[in-house]
């Protein structure tokens, strides 16, 4: 009897530690618009460490791929359309999860101003070039490597930035350069790209929420 009630005792201590340290960590919620390697990227990341978790993905789009990845680490999402967006029903959600971060992670529709207003320095963006070259509205993904190939360049990278209420001109928090050659094509870019967004925005993500 002794020995049964010592272990309860053990089991519900070990239940409630996981309980209070689930509910001290930081919330993130990630938008996204496509295939969500990003997202993706940063479940994984966060499902490793005890800082932040992922509690909800949004998407305005119903075909992305990013529910299915979502799905597969047992993480809910909401999708809303366009005019959804602008409306206060979806604010009103972001408010249930209370979120420590919004995380946009190839999200194509621009942030509504009334979200901003509710969360100022707590939404960041990742664009697939140095800003402030090769932003503003239209400039993303392939349309963004194409047109730095067509122009030769030497360099590209990413940009981590916060959202603001224009496109791309919200504090950089950090960028990252990587070199191009001749024989780059917007295929080999995106590729280059993509190993600076999987590599550094889980790591700056998590540095934020630490700070």
């Amino acid at each position: 009897m002794k020995a049964f009630l010592i272990l309860f005792i053990f089991d519900f201590y070990s239940v409630f530690c996981i309980l209070k340290l689930y509910s001290i960590m930081k919330k993130i919620i990630v938008f996204a618009s496509g295939s969500g390697t990003n997202a993706e990227n940063i479940i994984k990341y966060f499902a490793k460490t005890k800082i932040a978790k992922v509690v909800s993905v949004f998407t305005n789009n119903a075909a992305a791929k990013v529910i299915e990845r979502a799905k597969n680490h047992q993480i809910p999402t909401e999708i809303f359309s366009k005019s959804e967006l602008l409306e206060s029903n979806l604010l009103q959600k972001i408010q249930e999860i209370d979120p420590d971060m919004i995380v946009l992670a190839g999200f194509l529709l621009k942030f509504p101003d009334h979200i901003i207003e509710k969360y100022p320095n707590k939404i960041i963006n990742i664009h697939p070039a140095l800003l402030p070259n090769y932003g503003g509205k239209g400039m993303y993904g392939m349309h963004i490597h194409r047109a730095i190939v067509n122009n030769k360049e030497k360099e590209t990278g990413i940009s981590i930035h916060y959202v603001n209420e224009h496109y791309d001109e919200g504090g950089i928090i950090f960028q990252k350069n990587v070199a191009l050659t001749d024989d780059d094509t917007p295929e080999t870019v995106a590729e280059k790209i993509h190993e600076l967004e999987q590599k550094y925005f889980p790591e700056i993500i998590s540095r934020l929420l630490e700070d």
